[in-house]
């Protein structure tokens, strides 16, 4: 009898799932905090059993609709409209009919927008994970009533997914009081040990050089608080120069005014970047800055610590949560005590080594294997 179940017990432990994901604007090199965390989980979980594994991507980001895989992850490029308002909202219904009709073993919704879908999704008979980022109804960029739709969506997801992952303590203490869901899964988000490079022509290119800037990294809007930088920056005297990375998706009056702000006080403004010039960009600065008002568990801030990059950071409850030097912060929205902050930086010669910690506590290889293993409940 023992004989005779064992190949079928094995069979089922080893079955190849299929598994949707939605929420992401799309891989591969599509800047975001969901983008980047799709781009690095999906391949390594394919690896770990060969999933049949598919990415649905918003059509209007993505650069070559002609590519159908990444790294084995198959592609599928829905419409979204790209207005703010209603683009995550009409893909992921899109994306929810469409995963109705493939019928996956698992629909991965990330991010609270979408998650508004998450009861149709179960209506269609679907097994939801979905992952809470952040609450986003707490940017500053929304409106009363994209709010309004963000909490919902955030209402929807945790009350009627089969399984919720967290990437912050923060975020989970959250759903425990506000919805009384206990049995979230803390999964944080990752990051990659760089390679650093000696290469220096892209940061001569806009008038650079190594260890004489400041970065701060991030899209364009209101709750990443680069208008308090610049303004703080501004205040200082010294020859070390200020480069924002970054841009927006969809351009508005505050860009625009970020923008011309920058331009008036001599900062560098890079647009979106990839590859070696980020990697140029990350390993030559002298101060990575985050002036952010809200955040999930901030990527840019890991990949700034896996440079063992000294950083400044606002204190808010997911800068915290990395529990790094106090020296490290500054009071949020505070610009007199970011300007002296940086000063004190831009005079100390501290030094820092977060990479164990980056292996330890933001493996990617480990976040891939927790995440295929809440798939299997």
């Amino acid at each position: 009898m023992i004989s005779h179940l064992w190949p079928r017990c094995l069979k089922i432990k080893l079955k190849v799932l299929k598994i949707i994901v939605l929420g992401t604007r799309g891989i591969p090199d599509i800047l975001g905090g969901v983008e980047t965390h799709c781009q690095e989980l999906f391949p390594r979980i394919e690896l770990l059993g060969h999933h049949d594994i598919t990415v649905i991507t918003r059509s209007p980001y993505v650069v070559d609709k002609t590519q159908t895989h990444f790294q084995n992850i198959k592609l599928k490029h829905l419409f979204a409209p790209k207005t703010k308002s209603f683009e995550a909202i009409v893909h992921t219904f899109l994306g929810v009919l469409y995963a109705g009709i493939k019928r996956p073993d698992v629909l991965h919704i990330h991010a609270i927008g979408p998650m508004i879908m998450t009861p149709l999704a179960r209506l269609l008979g679907l097994k939801v994970v979905v992952t809470h980022h952040g609450p986003d109804y707490d940017r500053q960029k929304w409106g009363k009533m994209a709010k309004t739709i963000l909490k919902l969506g955030e209402c929807m997801g945790v009350k009627f997914a089969n399984e919720v992952i967290v990437i912050s303590e923060v975020i989970q203490r959250s759903l425990a009081t506000k919805y009384n869901r206990t049995d979230t899964h803390l999964i944080y988000n990752g990051v990659n040990l760089p390679q650093t490079t000696i290469q220096t022509d892209y940061i001569e290119s806009l008038g650079l050089q190594p260890q004489k800037y400041i970065i701060a990294v991030g899209r364009f809007v209101e709750e990443k608080g680069m208008h308090d930088l610049i303004e703080a920056f501004k205040g200082l005297k010294t020859d070390i120069k200020l480069v924002l990375v970054g841009d927006a998706d969809h351009e508005t009056t505050y860009s625009k005014n970020l923008k011309t702000k920058a331009k008036e006080n001599h900062v560098v403004l890079t647009g979106f970047i990839k590859g070696e010039k980020l990697n140029q960009i990350f390993t030559h600065t002298l101060l990575f800055v985050m002036p952010s008002y809200h955040e999930g568990l901030p990527i840019a801030l890991l990949e700034a610590m896996s440079y063992n990059l000294n950083v400044l950071v606002s204190d808010i409850p997911a800068n915290l949560e990395v529990q790094l030097e106090e020296e490290c912060y500054f009071k949020t929205g505070d610009i007199e005590g970011l300007k002296n902050k940086l000063n004190q930086k831009l005079k100390s010669d501290l030094t820092y080594d977060f990479q164990k910690v980056i292996l330890e506590k933001y493996n990617w290889d480990v976040i891939a294997e927790k995440t295929l293993g809440v798939y299997k409940l």
